[in-house]
């Protein structure tokens, strides 16, 4: 039975619903008039129901689907504008002991290259990722109790966060690791995480276990419960998402937002950020064995119409895609993208090799960071490395509150540009800093409040001279 506050997995991510869901969506993707109404609906910026969000998914009308993907591109803006964040992966470790029919990390792997990070290790690879300029990671490791135990992850946190090379510093740690417990989640708020962020692959339960046939992983409920937990062990923001290709999409689209629509009832907010990777050819795994895939213009539908369903929330997408895809769905709702990413363990302080075999996926999008942040100005977006959210104590309902008002814009602006000014001052190169100090001048004179203007000013006057770490 069908309860959004339940914290019974098969009872907030229900079947039956699921399926109903589908069936109406499919009776109505021509229906003209309720189509109109829903996106009306979604014009008022509160969200839409899963069910309505189904119907705008199977709409098979060419002039609503114009509607659908204009209002998408509204949402974007009004939300979050022209700011795009950047962050990149670290692996930590690809020991694992699930058996996960899609990632070649699975226990029965026996030719892929097994690594684990020193403290010594990850101190370089922080100051190679410090050198390129990031400020935001999110950790990545398989689940091996023996070899990555939560003591491990949190002494690998601490690490990161005392290396401060010249004018580097990563200044939020997100992570995503296997699902934990209530006590674990709680030592990970402690050790000053920013987001903690878990995929489901799929929900479909049947389709999850045949997924996951062994290894702890394998516990469907035990998985999809893990973010009620982690809200239990005090973490504010959570990162859900799917793979997109395992399952049927329309029927994990459903059920993502299922989640988002469970966590704000049962928990009180809903999910800080929604991820749309696809699955990709890595090591012993061939995508072409999963007959699910989606194409390049279903998947730009999948993000319009989680823009509309869930315009809080922040949409994040990986160098899975390429700079073309990229591209397409940036304006459609996505808020977060990778850039210069290494997949492998050990991958930034080493140029990985032909022979190393220890990435979890193959890279679409190689571009280095300096030219991805070159890419989002000439396309107008400001690429931003702001982390002030998290560590002004904006976070959980908090932040929830400043965006769904759109008074989070007075805040994100700003910082963009001030970490903006900062990248350029310390990592780009000349073409990017040209055009990267064009676009500050612009945004300078967007800045609606003068009080808020002159401190930015100022305080790029303070970059310049050397100073660093400026926030509202």
């Amino acid at each position: 039975m069908y309860n959004v506050k339940s914290k019974n997995a098969e009872e907030f991510i229900d079947d039956n619903e699921i399926n109903e869901t589908l069936d109406y969506a499919k009776k109505n993707k021509s229906n003209k008039p309720l189509i109109n109404e829903i996106i009306e609906k979604a014009k008022e910026l509160k969200g839409l129901s899963h069910r309505d969000a189904a119907v705008l998914l199977e709409c098979d009308l060419d002039e609503e689907n114009e509607k659908i993907f204009s209002l998408a591109k509204e949402i974007k803006q009004k939300f979050y504008g022209n700011r795009i964040v950047m962050f990149a992966p670290l692996y930590l470790s690809n020991y694992c002991v699930n058996g996960c029919t899609y990632c070649p990390y699975h226990a029965k792997n026996k030719h892929i290259s097994r690594k684990k990070l020193t403290q010594e290790d990850i101190k370089k690879e922080v100051i190679a990722l410090q050198d390129l300029g990031h400020k935001r990671l999110a950790l990545e490791a398989g689940e091996d109790p023996v070899n990555n135990p939560i003591e491990y992850i949190l002494e690998c946190i601490k690490t990161i966060y005392s290396i401060k090379h010249k004018n580097g510093a990563i200044r939020r740690v997100n992570v995503n690791i296997a699902a934990t417990t209530v006590e674990n989640y709680k030592k990970l708020k402690d050790a000053g995480i920013g987001t903690y962020i878990l995929f489901q692959e799929t929900y479909n339960k049947k389709s999850y276990e045949t997924l996951h046939p062994t290894g702890p992983k394998s516990n469907y409920a035990y998985h999809t419960e893990a973010m009620d937990r982690a809200m239990q062990g005090g973490i504010d923001d959570v990162g859900i998402g799917v793979l997109f290709g395992l399952n049927m999409y329309k029927y994990d689209f459903v059920g993502l937002l299922m989640h988002a629509e469970h966590l704000e009832a049962a928990m009180g907010v809903g999910p800080h950020t929604i991820s749309v990777p696809r699955l990709r050819q890595a090591d012993d795994i061939d995508p072409n064995e999963f007959n699910n895939g989606i194409d390049d213009d279903t998947f730009a539908k999948i993000v319009a119409c989680l823009r509309i369903a869930v315009p809080y929330t922040g949409m994040i997408i990986s160098t899975r895609e390429s700079a073309e895809c990229r591209k397409k769905v940036l304006n459609l709702g996505i808020s977060q993208i990778s850039g210069g990413s290494r997949t492998s363990v050990g991958g930034y302080a080493q140029p990985e090799s032909k022979d190393d075999n220890s990435a979890q996926f193959d890279i679409s999008d190689n571009r280095t960071l300096d030219e991805v942040v070159n890419w989002l100005i000439d396309l107008g977006y400001i690429p931003s490395f702001c982390t002030a959210c998290y560590r002004e104590g904006r976070t959980g309902d908090r932040f929830m509150s400043l965006v769904k008002s759109g008074q989070i814009a007075n805040c994100c602006q700003p910082n963009a540009i001030m970490t903006l000014k900062e990248y350029l001052e310390d990592y780009a190169q000349n073409d990017t800093k040209l055009k990267g100090e064009e676009l500050i001048k612009k945004e300078l004179n967007s800045i609606p409040n003068e009080k808020v203007k002159k401190i930015v000013i100022d305080n790029l006057k303070n970059i310049e001279n050397g100073k660093r770490d400026f926030r509202l």
